[in-house]
C-alpha cells in the first residue's frame, strides 16, 4: 500500500499495531489495512469490542473529571495512543483551563500525530517513551518543563498495563511512579481481564500475538495489586461501566466489558 504522508518511514505498514487497532475501534482514521483486517477479524469473533473500547474511553473521561474536581491540575497520560475526540487535555481543560497534560506513548505513529495536533497548545507536551522505563518518562525534559512532581499529579495508565507481560513486573513499574509522585497524587488504571467472558478473552489474547505488544489478561485480584500504596477511592476496583456511572449509562451485564477500572490516591 502507498505510505500515507503522516506515517513515519520506519513503520511497518503490514504489521498491525495495538494503538492503531484501538484507533479503528474508536472510529479514527489513523490506521492501516493490516490494522483494519485484525480489528475486523476480532469483531467477527467478538462484536462488542468497539463498544467495550468506547466504554473504556468513557471511564477515562469520568476519571479525569473526578481528579480535576479533587484539585489536580497535572496529568501524565501513559500509553495515550493516537489522538481522538475526548482526549485528556480537552476534558481536563474544559473544567480547569490551567490543567497541564503530558502524553506518553511508545508508538511512533501515535507520537507523530499527537505532536502535530497538540503542537500549538503550551499546556500539553508529547513524549515518546516506554512505560517500562519510568525514569526515562519522568526525566524527559518535556515532562520536567510542564510537570512539577513536588505537587500532586495524576498518572493515567488506561488500557495499557495489559500490554506489559508479567516478566516485566508491571507492579514494580507502577511502584516506581508511586515513589516519584507527591502525596495527593492519583493513579488511574483500566485493565483487560479474562473474568466475565473467559472464552472470548482467550481467543483475543491469541489474536494480539500478531502485534509487537501481546495482551496479558489478569484477574481482578492481580489488577488490584497494581494499586499497592494507593488508596482506592469509591467505588473501588469495578467493571468499567460501574466506575461512577452517569444516569444515562447502560449498566446491564457490566461483566461483558471484561475490564476493571479504578482510581487510587497517594496519601503519604
Amino acid at each position: 500500500m502507498e505510505r500515507p504522508s503522516w506515517a513515519p518511514l520506519d513503520i511497518d505498514l503490514n504489521r498491525p499495531s495495538a494503538a492503531r487497532v484501538y484507533d479503528y475501534y474508536l472510529g479514527g482514521s489513523h490506521n492501516f489495512a493490516a490494522d483494519r483486517r485484525m480489528a475486523q477479524e476480532a469483531m467477527r469473533m467478538w462484536p462488542e469490542l468497539p463498544q467495550i473500547m468506547q466504554t473504556n474511553r468513557a471511564f477515562l473521561r469520568r476519571a479525569v473529571q473526578y481528579v480535576v474536581g479533587a484539585g489536580v491540575r497535572q496529568f501524565i497520560d501513559i500509553g495515550s495512543g493516537i489522538p481522538t475526540a475526548g482526549n485528556v487535555h480537552e476534558v481536563a481543560q474544559r473544567a480547569a483551563p490551567d490543567a497541564r497534560v503530558v502524553y506518553v506513548d511508545v508508538d511512533p505513529v501515535a507520537v507523530t500525530h499527537s505532536r502535530a495536533i497538540l503542537g500549538g497548545d503550551p499546556r500539553t507536551a508529547v513524549v515518546q517513551a516506554d512505560l517500562r522505563d519510568p525514569d526515562r518518562v519522568l526525566g524527559d525534559p518535556a515532562v520536567r518543563d510542564l510537570i512539577d512532581l513536588r505537587q500532586p499529579v495524576a498518572v493515567l495508565l488506561v488500557a495499557v498495563l495489559h500490554f506489559i507481560p508479567t516478566s516485566d513486573d508491571p507492579a514494580g513499574v507502577v511502584a516506581r511512579f508511586w515513589d516519584a509522585v507527591a502525596p495527593g497524587s492519583y493513579l488511574v488504571i483500566s485493565h483487560a481481564s479474562y473474568e466475565g467472558q473467559p472464552d472470548l478473552t482467550t481467543t483475543h489474547q491469541r489474536l494480539y500475538t500478531r502485534t509487537a505488544t501481546p495482551i496479558t489478561m489478569r484477574s481482578r485480584a492481580e489488577i488490584a495489586d497494581l494499586f499497592n500504596g494507593f488508596k482506592l477511592v469509591d467505588p473501588g476496583l469495578v467493571y468499567l461501566p460501574l466506575w461512577r456511572p452517569e444516569p444515562e449509562d447502560d449498566l446491564d451485564h457490566p461483566e461483558r466489558t471484561t475490564g476493571f477500572a479504578g482510581v487510587g490516591r497517594k496519601d503519604d
